[in-house]
């Protein structure tokens, strides 16, 4: 394997800049932090990764020989790392482009202005987990590609196709040009129970709002959906609220398959 000892003057300029939301949109890279995390970058999209960079490499990541892999000491690489207790490795990594295709999948998991990267992250990675493919946000939604949502998704967004929007009208609008029509938000009182709703996951779109605030609007259509709370508690956090819709898919379809 071949290891360089030293970052050039521009690698390390990148990496300085990847801490902010600018920086990564102006450089067209983000920063991928944490041995799960940069090995599901290395899985789902090799192709993205610029260069590596370690306090001690792991021979378990199986790294590309064809990737510039660069170690430096603990002291200089905590300078680049974004936590405190960092693994020792780290990947820097164009953005993703999406893809305007065809959507793939029985629905899109849509995102209003999700605020909180550890619920955006733990919500992407739970739908990488039961298949999903597609997720679409607003514009309001915290930076996909923040090295906290990167983290708590634990790179699942590189195995995602990630489609923006201005709001959430022209979202479904896009999601009905492609054939998406039964639109439906997460609500923590009102209307249908999301283990009765027969067309929940019926070429759909499943919105989850903001976390204080819930959706910006209801575009025409709109179904409301709920989660039955016998404690008759208040509300859930988000990333849970979607986690038991994204289970309710699952069980559907080993129900279906038996």
């Amino acid at each position: 394997m071949d290891i360089q000892n030293q970052l050039t003057r521009k690698e390390k300029a990148l990496l300085e800049s990847l801490t902010t939301r600018n920086g990564r949109k102006k450089s067209g890279c983000c920063l991928c932090e944490g041995a799960r995390s940069v090995g599901e970058l290395l899985l789902r999209a090799p192709e993205l990764v610029l260069f590596i960079v370690t306090s001690q490499f792991d021979e378990e990541l199986n790294l590309p020989n064809n990737i510039r892999k660069i170690e430096v000491s603990p002291k200089e690489f905590q300078q680049y790392a974004a936590t405190v207790n960092s693994q020792g490795v780290l990947a820097v990594a164009k953005t993703p482009e999406t893809k305007d295709g065809p959507v793939d999948g029985d629905f899109i998991l849509a995102f209003d202005q999700i605020n909180d990267p550890g619920n955006f992250g733990t919500m992407a990675r739970t739908f990488r987990a039961i298949g999903g493919k597609e997720l679409w946000i607003t514009t309001g939604t915290v930076d996909p590609y923040c090295d906290k949502a990167i983290r708590a998704a634990m790179g699942a967004q590189f195995a995602l196709n990630i489609r923006r929007f201005p709001d959430l009208p022209s979202l479904c609008q896009e999601a009905v040009k492609q054939g998406y029509i039964n639109n439906f938000i997460t609500d923590p009182h009102k209307g249908t129970c999301c283990f009765e709703e027969p067309l929940l996951f019926d070429k759909s779109v499943i919105i989850i709002g903001n976390e204080a605030n819930g959706v910006t609007c209801f575009p025409e259509g709109t179904k409301s959906v709920h989660i039955p709370m016998p404690g008759e508690y208040e509300s859930l956090n988000a990333a849970q609220a979607a986690t038991v819709f994204l289970v309710e898919y699952v069980r559907r379809n080993v129900e279906r398959n038996k």
